[in-house]
């Protein structure tokens, strides 16, 4: 937050918003939407989509647009722990995170830390400032269409609107939610779970 702070210019300095909450304080809608947004296997896997990574390999040798495939554990590792700026040392220091928070957190602290540390609009930090700035509520309470707006957003939360949502957004939106309904409820497995 710090560091994106200092890189806008003077123009477009805007602070930031950030309020922590914990997990119980965050709508399940939005954990599920962020879950089918941008990691769909997060529950599944030990840090790293192998399957993921592998098809974004392939799609980037072809020449076309770049896609990541970072998890959600990776990313918490990149915004808890590291510098925006993308090189092959943070790309090696979030691996080495990635496995130390996968090693020591359950997936559900895993989330409650993404959904807190994350930018999810102009100078906006995780679910609760997030909530507030687009629909005036607590991320207690915020629906499944509310909450796919906002997952909708964060591939780029500087140029996205969650609220009003652009017609590309309410494609996403759409999408997102067809994805939730296919997923069904969410359900963090127990510590002891993780490894079988």
């Amino acid at each position: 937050m710090v560091i994106k702070n200092m890189e806008q210019t003077d123009a477009n300095k805007s602070g930031w918003e950030h309020d922590w909450v914990p997990i119980e304080e965050i709508s399940s809608n939005l954990q599920l939407a962020v879950i089918c947004s941008e990691d769909q296997n997060f529950l599944k896997h030990h840090g790293f989509d192998v399957k993921a990574i592998e098809k974004a390999y392939e799609n980037n040798k072809k020449g076309k647009r770049l896609k990541g495939a970072s998890s959600i554990s990776q990313q918490t590792a990149k915004n808890v722990f590291l510098w925006p700026q993308r090189s092959w040392l943070r790309k090696g220091l979030e691996t080495y995170f990635t496995f130390l928070i996968e090693l020591i957190w359950s997936k559900e602290r895993i989330m409650e830390v993404y959904l807190n540390s994350i930018e999810m609009g102009p100078g906006i930090y995780g679910a609760e400032a997030a909530s507030q700035y687009w629909f005036k509520k607590s991320a207690s309470k915020l629906t499944k269409y509310e909450a796919s707006a906002i997952a909708a957003i964060l591939p780029n939360p500087l140029s996205y609107r969650a609220n009003p949502a652009t017609s590309y957004i309410e494609g996403r939106k759409a999408w997102i939610i067809k994805q939730m309904n296919y997923f069904g409820s969410l359900n963090y497995p127990k510590r002891d779970d993780k490894d079988k």
